[in-house]
């Protein structure tokens, strides 16, 4: 039975004698130079665009950050200034409840109260209009930041 064993493996071996000899030229086989050097370039050139990636990911993120500190920053404004805009309402009517109580005949309170409701019609029309132009203004920057930011991200890729 060694014979035979033998004598089957030595078959084996010769049966795959090329392919082991193929595997054993295989690893002294020289690699060109022009190869290496190919290898080398495409390595660099995927570490440069791994580097712009990266950069990129950052502007983005410097936009992004920008952008949020920005709106924070409006929305503060805009709460204190309805917060401005309540005070300012609540004095307003309370000078009115004051002046009203002062009023020695009916004829003075109708022309103390017509007087009140004109200013709160003036107040309320500049309001409109200083809302209206400050929200144009926010939406025009708001538009400009955002085309910046992005011009900015993408100047690269460009």
């Amino acid at each position: 039975m060694t014979t035979e064993t033998n004598s089957v493996l030595n078959t084996v071996k010769e049966a795959f004698a090329p392919v082991t000899e193929a595997f054993t030229k295989l690893q002294n086989l020289e690699v060109p130079e022009a190869a290496r050097e190919f290898v080398k370039k495409q390595a660099e050139t995927a570490k440069v665009r791994a580097a712009d990636i990266h950069a990129g990911s950052e502007k983005v993120t410097a936009a992004i950050e920008t952008a949020v500190a920005g709106s924070v920053s409006e929305v503060a404004k805009i709460s204190r200034n309805i917060q401005q805009a309540l005070f300012q309402d609540t004095e307003a009517f309370f000078a009115g409840i004051d002046k009203l109580a002062s009023a020695k005949s009916l004829s003075e309170a109708a022309q103390i109260q017509s007087d009140m409701v004109r200013a709160r019609g003036e107040v309320l029309v500049s309001r409109a209009k200083a809302t209206t132009e400050y929200l144009g203004k926010l939406v025009t920057d708001g538009a400009k930041t955002a085309q910046d930011n992005f011009s900015k991200v993408y100047s690269k890729t460009a």
